[in-house]
């Protein structure tokens, strides 16, 4: 087979493949060239999750009209002169591929002035072809248009997801790059409404409220270490606050964000013990190393990196976190700091002298008994108590026979009606047939013996049926909440439940937006509790249930959502607890076309004979 070179176009379009998998990393790409031209200003608008626009407004330095030209072919970078910077990067890019890369697969604009230039020039691009050159009016820094982003590559067009599954990446890469610099205001702009509007904030732990919310930053700690190797400033979360679900976890190494499962591991082997299992807290970790002990050029985003030093790093993130959650353990329990505690009340030098010096004591007839006085009667007192003068007049001639007590005379009387007392004869309750244990299990007569229901379990097999019946035919039943929950959940996940919208509504949820970052919920499902803590207890584990991919076969999916969302409304549904509601439980159950099991085969009834019980005694 004979050798033949790529074409120019071909090669570029197969490289961007690498550097541009989809509008969240061009968003990316010219985020981190705007911070790196050291713009204070940077505005992100996005239209249609970036399928049909990606600009990126900066206030930067710019570029004269030769490099606007140059800056479009490959490796033209102005960041590396030799070999040896490859072991000093300090900046976002360096390897002149991210332009090259996304004007092979899309038709881009570029607008950029220098500062002390009369006139801009723009510079527009489509599949690697320069289309024109011109000059413009236009403000100091850089303008640059993406957009119709694999326009010649339908195939790659087609993989993109949903509008808001595509949105979330651009939100996360938003985050990350403005999570580096404090200093730098950041927009964000999807078809004219604003996501994010964040200005210059003195710290970190202000952009992190800036971005994440207000309520994020009461549950963070400081964390802080400084070794030969590496210094490490940031925050983690309290052992209170881990969620089941994946978000905010952050780690920054020279300003840039990187995945480390290494550290990641570290973070998680200080909490061990302290998090329930399952549960990830949420941390922000700043690393400054000296560039030459680090490699970021291992991956084509730059997303991972590699260490010089490695397990001394995985030690000092572990130390770090473990000191932090050490002082967290022990002046936990009271907050001197805070405004509202309660103060603790300090004894004066004198409280000896009116210490009581004895306890007053009531005087008891232990003998006396409310059913012995005569129905209609009492005292003058209400309580068929009389004074030494108190001498009533029952007419009936029933006998009284004086009791002192405490000075008090207590009255007795003899019911001169013998057959009073058959008013209660014969009526006892029934006696139950069923019986609730521990709020687990259900006990009941059945043909073999002893039939014993576990009652979680019984709850799953009931929501599994109703929630597949009303995924397939639209059939669902919804509690209405008697106050609406509002929960605070972030942007990305905000977008997450909007993307599932209409199948939580099948479901029975009732869940709108409020805001960019937080829903509220006015109904949940029929079995579901809608107390305000389940409340947000609840939405944590819907989000950790829709981040997974449910992709599949027409009704393999239905009933893998079914299972998941039926196991997770009887592990956090409200208790059965009298017999009635047991008896109601157990018929829905016996109603059911595999009551025996759950939707996973776990054993719902298990029947114990009567032999068995005959062995026990």
């Amino acid at each position: 087979m004979e050798l033949k070179i790529l074409p120019k176009n071909i090669a570029d379009m197969i490289a961007a493949g690498e550097v541009v998998q989809r509008p969240a990393s061009v968003v990316k790409e010219l985020m981190e060239n705007a911070v790196d031209a050291g713009a204070t200003d940077v505005k992100v608008v996005v239209a249609d999750a970036g399928r049909t626009l990606v600009q990126v407004i900066d206030n930067g330095c710019g570029m004269t009209p030769d490099d606007a030209v140059l800056c479009f072919e490959r490796h033209a970078t102005s960041k590396l002169a030799s070999a040896e910077d490859l072991h000093h990067i300090l900046t976002f890019g360096f390897r002149g591929e991210a332009l090259a890369s996304i004007a092979a697969v899309a038709e881009v604009t570029l607008r950029t002035r220098m500062a002390g230039e009369e006139l801009g020039v723009e510079v527009t691009m489509a599949a690697s072809e320069n289309k024109g050159t011109r000059e413009v009016s236009c403000p100091v820094g850089t303008n640059l248009s993406v957009r119709n982003l694999f326009y010649n590559i339908p195939a790659r067009r087609k993989f993109l997801k949903s509008d808001n599954v595509e949105l979330r990446h651009i939100v996360e890469e938003f985050q990350r790059v403005a999570l580096t610099r404090p200093d730098v205001a950041f927009t964000l702009t999807h078809n004219g409404k604003d996501i994010h509007v964040v200005k210059p904030a003195q710290s970190f732990k202000f952009r992190i409220q800036d971005l994440l919310g207000p309520a994020l930053i009461g549950e963070l700690m400081d964390i802080s270490a400084d070794t030969t190797i590496a210094s490490l400033q940031g925050y983690i979360g309290k052992p209170e606050s881990a969620r089941k679900t994946l978000g905010n976890q952050f780690f920054f190494v020279n300003g840039r964000y990187f995945r480390s499962p290494l550290l990641h591991k570290a973070v998680m082997k200080a909490y061990e013990n302290q998090v329930p299992e399952g549960s990830t807290p949420s941390y922000f970790i700043y690393l400054d190393v000296d560039p030459a002990t680090v490699d970021v050029n291992i991956h084509p985003t730059k997303a991972e990196i590699k260490f010089e030093e490695d397990q001394i790093l995985f030690q000092t993130v572990f130390a770090a976190v473990k000191e932090a959650l050490g002082k967290l353990g022990v002046a936990g329990s009271i907050e001197f700091d805070n405004p509202e505690a309660r103060e603790i009340p300090v004894m004066g030098s004198r409280f000896e002298e009116y210490r009581p010096t004895s306890v007053p004591s009531a005087g008891v007839d232990w003998n006396y008994n409310p059913f012995d006085q005569m129905p209609g009667q009492a005292g003058h007192d209400g309580m068929g108590l009389a004074g030494h003068d108190a001498a009533p007049d029952f007419g009936s001639g029933a006998p009284v026979t004086p009791d002192p007590v405490g000075g008090l005379h207590t009255r007795r009387y003899t019911d001169p009606n013998p057959n009073y007392g058959a008013l209660f004869e014969d009526r006892t309750l029934p006696t139950q047939q069923i019986l609730v244990v521990k709020g687990k299990y259900i006990l009941t007569q059945s043909a073999g013996g002893l039939m014993v229901v576990n009652i979680r379990r019984a709850q799953e097999r009931l929501l599994n049926d109703r929630f597949l019946k009303a995924l397939t035919a639209n059939a669902h039943v919804s509690q209405t909440a008697l106050f609406p929950v509002q929960v605070t959940v972030g942007v990305d996940a905000c977008l997450l439940l909007q993307e599932h919208s209409e199948t939580l509504k099948s479901l029975g949820f009732d869940i709108v937006p409020f805001g960019t970052d937080t829903v509220v919920v006015s109904g949940v499902p029929e079995g579901y509790s809608a107390q305000q803590g389940k409340v947000e207890t609840l939405i944590g584990d819907i989000l950790l249930i829709l981040q997974d991919e449910h992709g599949g076969l027409p009704g393999v999916m239905e009933q893998a959502l079914a299972q998941k969302f039926a196991f997770l409304g009887a592990s956090g549904g409200d208790p059965v607890t009298s017999p009635l509601e047991a008896q109601r439980l157990v018929d829905a159950l016996l109603q059911c076309q595999n009551p025996e099991f759950t939707s996973a085969g776990k054993r719902i009834i298990s029947i114990v004979p009567l032999e068995e019980l005959d062995k026990k005694f």
